[in-house]
């Protein structure tokens, strides 16, 4: 019984789940949308392949032509192309390849036994991809579909090309698929993550908080941080690769292009992630109740704490610099103020006294991803 009530909670949390994203794609753009977009374009496809060859024309072996268009609206124009281009090749190989061996061998089971392990070999050939796989499948629908015949071959192939030419042609005409507005709240959402972390740190240490359980939280967070970037990173890939061959690209005029400001924001935060996982960590181990010696001073740590509210704020302006409203002036203000913070905490720790060579150390990796984080922000524009 337990087992049947857990199984239809997790349906019922399924359920819910796509009626949420039914609303959201209803509600306005976003990535449910897209994905419900791809479908009708992927069930379109297949019905206009299966009109043309199985209705219309009457092929004879139709079936393979709406199996070719509905796989190829891929999630980008150019991935179509591409993978339709190693989707053919693989399936003519495993086509002929079954063909001229049935021929030969006059024997189904025996063209079987050895062409499949020869298909299954070419398609971990890394120019078919992850295509390859449609060798053995190509070989297979020959070899299990009646008799062999060249004509059905040939005309198997030729299904198989209006197939791919009715996939890729749906793909690119109709609402070919963009990632610009998910590209940007991606980045946006781990900038604005990031200043939070850094904030809640920056509260903590300003009224002398070290509670071991919510350093614990802020650790894990910055540690997820590091996954969000590269979310980031990969989302502005898929943005540059859905602009390749893609004819609405001249009609993003309201949208900024995936350049060089989005490789500044990647770099800017790939230091606030180090920058933010070494400050939690070392508040961490400074909140451990068998390491209390490495806590610093309380001047030292409202100090600090300073200087991470600065860096938080000079980071959620540079977000809405970069993906927002325009405020370059108070970008430029935030990160002169903050190296202000950076050189008093410098002269601060130069001033402080300590005989314990760990807790030099530790300081002297704090201010030197500080420094980093600030000068990266500095060459970004800023």
């Amino acid at each position: 019984m337990r087992g049947i009530r857990v199984a239809w909670q997790g349906v019922r949390r399924d359920g819910v789940a796509a009626v949420r994203a039914a609303r959201r794609a209803w509600a306005g753009p976003g990535r449910e949308r897209d994905l419900a977009v791809q479908a009708g374009k992927a069930a379109l496809a297949a019905w206009v392949a299966w009109a043309v060859a199985g209705w219309w024309l009457r092929a004879p072996v139709a079936f393979v032509a709406p199996w070719v268009a509905v796989v190829l609206v891929e999630s980008t124009v150019y991935r179509s192309i591409a993978h339709g281009l190693q989707q053919l090749a693989a399936i003519a190989a495993g086509t002929v390849a079954a063909t001229a061996v049935a021929l030969l061998l006059h024997s189904t089971m025996a063209a079987m036994a050895v062409v499949l392990p020869l298909v299954m070999l070419l398609g971990q050939w890394r120019r078919l991809g992850s295509q390859g796989i449609y060798a053995a499948t190509g070989a297979l629908f020959v070899l299990t579909n009646g008799s062999v015949t060249v004509a059905t071959s040939a005309a198997r192939l030729a299904e198989a090309l209006f197939g791919a030419v009715v996939g890729i042609a749906v793909n690119a005409l109709v609402r070919p698929p963009l990632y610009l507005r998910d590209t940007r709240a991606v980045l946006r959402d781990a900038t604005e993550e990031a200043h939070d972390i850094l904030r809640a740190v920056a509260d903590g240490l300003a009224a002398g908080h070290w509670d071991a359980e919510e350093a614990g939280a802020w650790h894990e967070r910055a540690l997820r941080l590091h996954r969000r970037v590269e979310q980031a990173r990969s989302a502005v890939e898929w943005s540059r690769e859905s602009l390749r061959v893609n004819l609405r690209r001249r009609r993003t005029g309201a949208l900024p292009l995936p350049g060089k400001g989005y490789d500044d924001a990647l770099v800017v935060l790939d230091y606030a992630a180090v920058h933010t996982q070494g400050v939690t960590r070392t508040v961490l181990e400074a909140a451990a109740e068998d390491r209390a010696a490495r806590r610093p001073h309380p001047g030292l740590a409202r100090r600090y704490a300073e200087f991470l509210g600065r860096t938080a704020r000079a980071l959620r302006l540079y977000n809405h610099s970069r993906f927002g409203d325009e405020c370059e002036d108070e970008l430029r203000e935030a990160v002169a103020e903050l190296r202000g913070t950076l050189a008093d905490l410098r002269r601060d720790l130069v001033r402080s006294t300590t005989d314990d060579p760990d807790e030099v150390a530790t300081y002297g990796a704090l201010l030197t991803q500080a420094h980093r984080l600030a000068d990266q922000l500095a060459a970004s524009g800023a």
